[in-house]
């Protein structure tokens, strides 16, 4: 019967042990916005971006993208009507194609590409007239995998890298002690 006892405060004590590890990693955590901001106090207007590159149809997708991320994170709130307290302006100034694989019979057909692109980013609060972002390059990527037709590829990957440069750029605006 002592050894059922002893067996039993066994598991008890591994257990107890499994919960303090699991709970110790979640010590620093802090639930809402880590610029010290309460969640949804100021609001954030996007500029259309300016486009510097030769590729079309991307300042859409960014505009599209950049709203739909500041409404995920909550950090802001959008500024759909009116003036916002915070003002995000930005020049596309590249778009660039890397060769990332080829295909294996034919070395000169490139199979998958990885597309980059880069803003300079402006962010001023309205009511301060402080630049919160002064010029900030800030770049997304995506992968396309080309199919028959690199021009389409890419139309349906523009979303994807547009998305990945919204989420850099709002990372800047929710995490900046300013």
């Amino acid at each position: 019967m002592s050894a059922y006892l002893w067996l039993k405060h066994k598991w008890a004590r591994l257990v107890l042990c499994f919960a303090l590890v699991g709970t110790a990693g979640c010590a620093g955590y802090k639930l809402g916005p880590v610029n010290g901001v309460a969640a949804g106090a100021r609001s954030v207007q996007i500029a259309p971006f300016a486009n510097k590159t030769m590729e079309p149809r991307l300042t859409d997708a960014l505009a599209i993208e950049m709203r739909r991320e500041l409404q995920r994170d909550g950090t802001f709130r959008l500024a759909t009507h009116g003036d916002g307290d915070i003002v995000v302006t930005g020049v596309l100034t590249n778009f660039n194609r890397h060769e990332i694989s080829f295909v294996p019979a034919d070395v000169l057909t490139v199979r998958d590409y990885r597309l980059s692109l880069t803003a300079v980013v402006t962010a001023t609060d309205r009511t301060a007239g402080k630049t919160l972002l002064n010029a900030q390059p800030v770049t997304g990527y995506t992968l396309v995998r080309v199919g028959s037709d690199l021009t389409s590829s890419e139309r349906q990957a523009l979303p994807l890298l547009a998305a990945d440069l919204a989420k850099h750029v709002t990372q800047l605006l929710s995490e900046g002690a300013w």
